[in-house]
């Protein structure tokens, strides 16, 4: 009994290590190739045609206002006020009819001031992976700005250079408190998902369909 209790302590601890360390290089390795890549900043944020907005829920699970959505808006408002982005692309999940983040998302722009007829809505963008992948893939965009938190717009742009994407991410303004720790913890698991996804799996979008370009 003594001896099996040790090896499955040995064992469970090893396990532990090497999840630590995998998640330790997912992140380097995300860091590292995207280091050059993400812009905090406008003033020195090359001009691209389109600006893909990353979705998410408008509110959080106690029903208030999710501030990662909120900043997520400002920023792709911001783009295309100052002209770095001429069209903007939302992505998002859409697989319940009471659930659509690309027509919130497309909504709340429009009501800041950007045209609608420079919005496009991607409503199979169940995953970041099929949100840059499709961005390609459907909408025949291959060298757009990323738009969201630094943390996700990393993932979402070494996802884009396995797809052979000429990416550029713009980082929307961090959210903070308790709900932020939870989300971090997350994107740990994501982008070690991510490193299994463009480097094993060779995963791809769940669903692709016609091509509708942007113009």
């Amino acid at each position: 009994m003594k001896k099996f209790l040790k090896r499955f302590l040995f064992l469970s601890l090893a396990g532990v290590i090497l999840i630590g360390v995998i998640l330790l290089l997912s992140k380097y390795e995300i860091d590292r190739n995207t280091s050059e890549r993400m812009y905090q900043q406008t003033e020195n944020l090359p001009e691209r045609k389109v600006g893909l907005v990353l979705g998410c829920s408008k509110f959080a699970r106690g029903g208030q206002l999710n501030q990662y959505f909120i900043n997520r808006i400002k920023a792709a408002h911001e783009l295309y006020s100052l002209g770095k982005v001429q069209f903007l692309l939302v992505s998002g999940d859409n697989a319940q009819k009471s659930y659509n983040e690309p027509s919130v998302m497309k909504r709340d722009l429009v009501a800041l001031g950007v045209p609608a007829g420079k919005i496009y809505c991607d409503y199979a963008g169940f995953r970041t992976l099929d949100s840059v992948v499709r961005a390609k893939e459907v909408f025949g965009s291959d060298d757009f700005i990323v738009i969201s938190q630094e943390f996700h717009a990393r993932r979402a742009i070494f996802i884009g250079l396995a797809h052979d994407l000429d990416l550029l991410g713009f980082a929307a303004q961090p959210v903070r408190g308790m709900g932020s720790f939870r989300t971090e913890a997350r994107e740990c698991l994501a982008r070690m998902r991510a490193i299994l996804d463009v480097w094993i799996l060779d995963q791809k979008p769940k669903f692709l369909g016609k091509t509708i370009p942007i113009e």
